[in-house]
């Protein structure tokens, strides 16, 4: 019998008010530009954030948490390993201006060099001491007939 894992939605609070500073302020680190530009339209583990961009694990999460609280990043918990996709906020200006950063980061050279590690390590796993970490989910394909 196959042991089917039960994978649990980390949703925040909705915001009252959606904190436009805030969310500027997010867009204004390297760190979590960088984050967001491997996040792309996939849902990344935790695992593979620190490897790419060699950074503490905790230093990864602080950031990943700030752009939770913001609310352009939703998180998921499988087991022992956390995922963490964009979401597009619900202040329409905000949306357009995360798609044009996103756009923008596709350009940038250093932003493709982190994305061209990424798909190394999806690769290669055990190069990057990251055996038994799940790959990043493409999260434009649809999983199901209800999602279509």
């Amino acid at each position: 019998m196959k042991q089917i894992r039960k994978s649990i939605y980390i949703e925040d609070m909705p915001r009252k008010q959606f904190d436009l500073p805030r969310f500027f302020q997010s867009l204004g680190d390297n760190t979590r530009l960088r984050l967001l530009n491997l996040m792309g339209e996939q849902e990344v583990c935790v695992c593979y954030f620190v490897e790419i961009l060699d950074a503490p694990q905790p230093k990864i999460s602080r950031h990943l948490a700030y752009l939770r609280n913001v609310g352009i990043v939703s998180a998921r918990r499988e087991g022992k390993w956390m995922h963490y996709r964009i979401t597009m906020p619900s202040h329409i200006g905000a949306s357009q201006i995360l798609q044009q950063t996103l756009s923008s980061l596709l350009e940038d050279k250093a932003m493709q060099a982190d994305r061209k590690r990424l798909a190394k390590a999806c690769n290669a796993p055990a190069k990057y001491a990251l055996n038994g970490a799940p790959l990043p989910l493409d999260v434009t394909k649809k999983c199901c007939e209800a999602c279509r």
